[in-house]
């Protein structure tokens, strides 16, 4: 067989460093995508230096029964696409555990090359294995490897082409007499036909009566009446079932390899894992620990260093453009601060804003102190923000600026262009650079439009937040590698099974409080179906970080003046976040289609060790452009579709096209007035807040942009808490709404999904406004009656009996 024709299959347990070899093995020529008809990644790579050999990344399984979806994706894969050989990572500090899905491997009938992994810390404890008895033991050649140093793989490769090209593997382990007079029969009866090397493995599956295996051979009733009878006979003189026995004798078999090939140094020792475990996955330490790193986390991802790079990528590459390497900033300050103070902090400007902070007009005490510090950055941003509330009480501030000449006639800051300042190296914004390129195309004010605000923009917003995200993938790629990851859902596990989720759970809404993209796609680690799919419809309830720039705008704008100047909103959207879940949690696990306690909770804990930086920076990139690719997309071909909504509507010529056409008379106006009493009963029955909601599917962004520029218009403090919540509680951006739908796979799934999600937070909204008015004391009796109604449905379904059921929900 030549090299261009060899597929090598990788498998074994999870967190045994498999994905770690792959990685190292393939470099970057790999192809990621799903396994058919399952959402479980798949991944493909050629071998280095290699040419046409193709490895294929199977799940992380621990056998190949079908109890999680995992085995089931690894099993069809070895039975149906017939690799050339299986390469077989095992850990070698868990070497009992892990042989166990070696000795069904090699049943098979493809020949399998053992790939010892984690040498090093073997070695290091001053263990030993001897690898020509494990080779001889187990029927196939065993090497030495430590896939995280490099050291080996390549050597394990090549056996794996050499096995492909001239070895058999056959497996010299058999079981006890009634078992193998069993199989002999199951052969005999109907595995006669079949290729020799397989029947074995076959027969075994038969004897365990797995009903798959059964099925895709289509034994007939009466030929497994006879089958039954053996395997009947040898249960009862076995005393215990089928599948017990073949497990059992296994590990006694593996017990013995063990004995003769496995030497450890002390048994007494405790290893540096288990030293800082009893301190990580204390009952009391645990939580306050979680609590302090993922607070780091954040904080690096958000604020140390992802915020500058966010900031620079919006304000600067997306926004204004910048200076090269600062040459010229100064310059350009300089310049402002100068007309700032011919223009802005002038007397004439000054009284306005005193007069209006005598009435206690909003914004005015904020103006004050930016026309004192003499900072126009901060006054043009709280101008822009408070403007409208100094028109409503009578004070003509944008009036005296354009006398003093701050403002131009289309109320446009005549501050100097970056530009213009002395000795700068400028780099205009990319928007800029198309605009300049598409006017010196000759292109219409159509084609500019489409592309610098529909195109370009919506790119824009998502770059814009891929660096955060990066960091965030870098800081969680490390965690993952370095074993802390799954002591967390360890310890979360106890927490959720009171509310009827796994501890598998807790990841996917962690990664969502960064953005709901990878989390949704973070369900994958989640065997059972109700619970991942439970997972997904509720992950999303936790904020993301496109939904943190509209608390603080809803706060900052409609909060100031509130209890301790509005600081509790924020923590309060958390709060209610969780509760949500736990809600949802609760409310879903009491239903036909969720029924059931959360299915078993069984990780391993793998040795802590640092992962190296090649890994951490591919985890890193591979998370990124999928969110760049997945969410871009969606968000580019919204984008373009609600920039046509915004210029496409009612002129005075009849239906058409105009860049300036009033939000009211286009057809994204049209559309929000027509839906607009939808949100009467929760508070904000304007079509402003409505476009913002529908806007708020494309990217949560998408919210705070449309009141900035439309203002608050119509939305008091307790209507714009309502409008919070639902936002925030309401199905998620299309990108997210796209990963459901992949993850789902399926339409209706994904239907149901958004469905519950927008339902859900109506009700919260409308108990939540309409309690409020009760308080405030300008009840709405019918609105107030149909909250009733809603909380009373709520609780009932909450505290009602939970069904006994524990049927799978269809696939």
């Amino acid at each position: 067989m030549a090299n261009n024709e060899i597929k090598i299959a990788l498998a074994g347990n999870p967190n045994c460093g498999k994905t770690t070899l792959f990685n190292a093995l393939t470099g970057s020529n790999q192809f990621v995508g799903n396994w058919p008809g399952v959402t479980v990644e798949k991944k493909e790579g050629k071998l280095k230096k290699h040419d046409g050999v193709t490895i294929t990344d199977l799940p992380g399984i621990y056998s190949l029964s079908p109890y999680t979806l995992e085995e089931v994706v690894a099993r069809n894969y070895l039975i149906d696409e017939n690799p050339n050989v299986i390469l077989n990572i095992v850990d070698g500090t868990n070497l009992e555990r892990n042989l166990y899905l070696t000795t069904q491997l090699t049943e098979l009938g493809i020949p399998v090359v053992m790939a010892v992994n984690m040498i090093d810390l073997v070695n290091k404890n001053g263990d030993k294995i001897n690898l020509d008895a494990l080779s001889e033991q187990m029927g196939c050649k065993a090497v030495a490897i430590s896939a995280l140093k490099g050291t080996g793989i390549m050597e394990a490769a090549e056996e794996a082409i050499k096995a492909a090209n001239n070895t058999k593997t056959v497996p010299p382990h058999t079981f006890s007499g009634p078992v193998e007079h069993a199989l002999a029969h199951i052969e005999e009866a109907v595995l006669h036909d079949m290729n020799e090397d397989k029947q074995r493995w076959y027969a075994i599956k038969i004897f365990e009566r797995d009903e798959k295996i059964i099925a895709k051979l289509g034994i007939s009733k009466e030929k497994m009446d006879h089958i039954e009878k053996d395997i009947a006979s040898a249960e009862k003189e076995l005393e215990d079932d089928a599948e017990s026995i073949i497990t059992n004798e296994r590990y006694v078999y593996i017990a013995s390899i063990i004995k003769s090939c496995y030497k450890k140094q002390s048994k007494a020792k405790q290893s540096t894992s288990d030293k800082i475990d009893k301190i990580v996955t204390n009952r009391i330490l645990a939580l306050p620990i979680f609590a302090v790193i993922m607070w780091a986390v954040y904080w690096i991802a958000m604020t140390a260093f992802g915020a500058s790079a966010t900031d620079f990528t919006n304000d600067q590459i997306f926004g204004d453009g910048w200076y090269l390497f600062g040459i010229g900033r100064a310059n350009y300050e300089e310049m402002v601060d100068e007309w700032a103070g011919e223009t802005v902090f002038v007397d004439s400007v000054k009284a306005v804003i005193d007069e209006a902070a005598d009435n206690d007009v909003t914004g005015a005490e904020n103006l004050q102190g930016d026309f004192e510090d003499a900072d126009f950055g901060a006054f043009e941003e709280d101008f822009g923000f408070y403007a409208d509330e100094f028109d409503e009480n009578g004070f003509d501030l944008a009036g005296a600026l354009e006398a003093s000449g701050a403002l131009d006639e289309e109320g446009e800051f005549t501050s100097p262009g970056m530009d213009e300042a002395e000795g700068a190296v400028f780099v205009p914004s990319i928007p800029d650079l198309v605009s300049s390129l598409l006017e010196m195309a000759g292109a219409n004010e159509f084609v500019t439009g489409l592309v610098v605000d529909g195109i370009v923009g919506g790119v824009g917003a998502v770059l814009g937040f891929v660096p955060q995200m990066l960091v965030l993938f870098f800081l969680l790629a490390f965690l993952e590698s370095c074993g802390y990851m799954a002591r967390v859902a360890f310890v979360l596990d106890r927490i959720f099974r009171r509310f009827g989720l796994s501890g598998k759970s807790f990841i996917p809404m962690l990664v969502s409080s960064g953005c709901g993209v990878p989390g949704i796609m973070a369900s994958r680690t989640i065997e059972s179906q109700r619970d991942r799919k439970m997972t997904i419809m509720t992950t999303t309830f936790i904020p993301c970080g496109a939904k943190l720039p509209i608390i603080a705008l809803i706060t900052a704008a409609l909060f100031r003046h509130s209890a301790f100047d509005g600081a509790w909103v924020a923590p309060a959207c958390y709060f209610i976040g969780v509760a949500a879940v736990i809600i949802s949690g609760i409310l879903l696990k009491k239903t036909k289609m969720f029924a059931g306690d959360p299915a078993p909770f069984v990780m391993e804990l793998p040795a802590y060790h640092w992962p190296t930086l090649g890994n951490l920076l591919r985890s890193m990139w591979e998370r990124g452009w999928s969110f760049i690719k997945k969410a871009g997309t969606v968000i580019l071909i919204s984008s373009i579709l609600i920039w046509l909504g915004k210029v496409f509507g009612n002129t005075e010529a009849g239906f058409g096209f105009d860049p300036d056409m009033e939000l009211e008379a286009s057809v994204l106006g049209i559309i929000g007035g027509a839906i607009k009493w939808i949100f009467a009963p929760i508070g904000f029955a304007n079509i402003k807040a409505t476009i913002a909601t529908i806007m708020g599917l494309v990217a949560k962004e998408e919210v705070v942009g449309v009141f900035g520029v439309l203002d608050f218009e119509g939305l008091d403090a307790l209507a714009g808490f309502s409008f919070l919540i639902f936002n925030l509680l309401c199905a998620p951006c299309f990108a997210a709404i796209g990963a459901i739908k992949r993850e789902m796979n399926s339409a209706k799934w994904t239907w149901f999904a958004i469905g519950y999600q927008c339902i859900f937070a109506y009700a919260i909204s409308l108990i939540v406004y309409q309690f409020g008015l009760l308080f405030t004391g300008a009840v709405n009796v019918i609105g107030l009656i149909f909250a009733i109604a809603v909380l009373a449905g709520l609780c009932f379904l909450v505290f009602r009996p939970a069904k006994k059921y524990t049927g799978a929900i269809k696939v």
